[in-house]
C-alpha cells in the first residue's frame, strides 16, 4: 500500500467510524493522504479520528441530508483545504424478505445507500473541477452483480444503482481530470456481517468461496487506496471485485 501515491491529497471517507470505512481511511493515511472521518455517530467519528492521529479529523453527520453534507464539506475545507478524493462508503442493510419490506423501509435504505452518494459526489465536484483533478470511489457490493443470497432485495438494488451512477459519472466528468470507480466487496468479515448472518449461513457461504475464507476490511482498503492514487490515473468507470472468487464475471 505504501507504494501508492497519495501524498498531499485530502480525502473524505463516509461511514468510516468502523469496519470497511475505517480500513479505507487507514489505507489512505498510510499512502500519505489526510482523511476526514465521517460517521453518523459523533462519538465513533471522534474516536476513530483520534486513534488515526494527526492525519485525520472528525466530520460527523448524516450524509443523506443535504444541509449536513454542506456542513461536512465546509468543515473539511476549513481544516484541510478542498477535497481531492471522495470515498462513498456509508451504507446500511437489513436482511429481510421482499414481502416484509414496506415503503418506508425501502425509502430508508435507498436514502442511506444511494442518496448519500449523489449528495456527497455533487458536493465534491466543484472543487475537483476547479483543480482539474479528482478521485471518486464508491463502495458497491457483489450482490449488485449476482443478486443477494442473504441480504435484502432493496440492499442489492441500492448497490446496483451505485454502479450506474459511477459509470455515468466517469463518462461525464473525465474532461475535468476526474476518475470515478467502484469496488464490489463480497463477504467481508465486519460488524455488519455479524449482525445479519447466522453461524450456519456463514459456514455455508465460506464453503462456496474458492479462497475458503471471508475477506478482511483491509482487503477493501487496499483496493480503494489504489483507485484513489496517482497510479490509477488511466482507470475510470470500472468496478473492482473483491470477493475471493465467489463471483467471477
Amino acid at each position: 500500500m505504501s507504494g501508492f501515491s497519495l501524498k498531499g491529497r485530502k480525502a473524505l471517507v463516509t461511514g468510516s467510524g468502523r469496519g470497511i470505512g475505517r480500513a479505507v481511511a487507514e489505507s489512505l493515511i498510510a499512502c500519505g493522504a489526510r482523511v476526514a472521518i465521517n460517521d453518523i455517530d459523533d462519538v465513533r467519528a471522534e474516536r476513530c479520528a483520534s486513534e488515526l492521529g494527526e492525519s485525520a479529523i472528525a466530520v460527523p453527520g448524516d450524509v443523506s441530508n443535504s444541509s449536513e453534507v454542506a456542513r461536512i464539506f465546509e468543515a473539511m475545507a476549513e481544516s484541510f483545504g478542498p477535497i481531492d478524493v471522495l470515498v462513498n462508503n456509508a451504507g446500511a442493510d437489513r436482511a429481510i424478505p421482499l414481502l416484509e419490506i414496506d415503503e418506508a423501509e425501502w425509502d430508508r435504505l435507498m436514502t442511506i445507500n444511494v442518496k448519500s452518494v449523489f449528495l456527497c459526489t455533487k458536493a465534491a465536484l466543484p472543487a475537483m473541477i476547479e483543480k482539474g483533478y479528482g478521485r471518486v470511489v464508491s463502495v458497491s457490493s457483489m450482490v449488485a452483480r449476482q443478486g443477494a443470497m442473504n441480504g435484502g432485495i432493496h440492499y442489492a438494488s441500492s448497490k446496483a444503482a451505485i454502479l450506474g451512477f459511477t459509470r455515468t459519472l466517469a463518462r461525464q466528468f473525465a474532461y475535468a481530470g476526474i476518475t470515478a470507480n467502484a469496488v464490489a466487496p463480497g463477504v467481508i468479515d465486519t460488524d455488519l456481517i455479524a449482525e445479519n448472518m447466522t453461524a450456519d449461513v456463514r459456514a455455508k457461504i465460506v464453503s462456496l468461496i474458492p479462497l475458503k475464507s471471508m475477506g478482511d476490511a483491509i482487503d477493501v482498503g487496499a483496493a480503494v487506496a489504489f483507485l484513489s492514487s496517482e497510479e490509477s490515473r488511466y482507470i475510470t468507470g470500472t468496478v473492482l471485485d473483491i470477493n475471493g472468487g465467489f463471483w467471477i464475471g
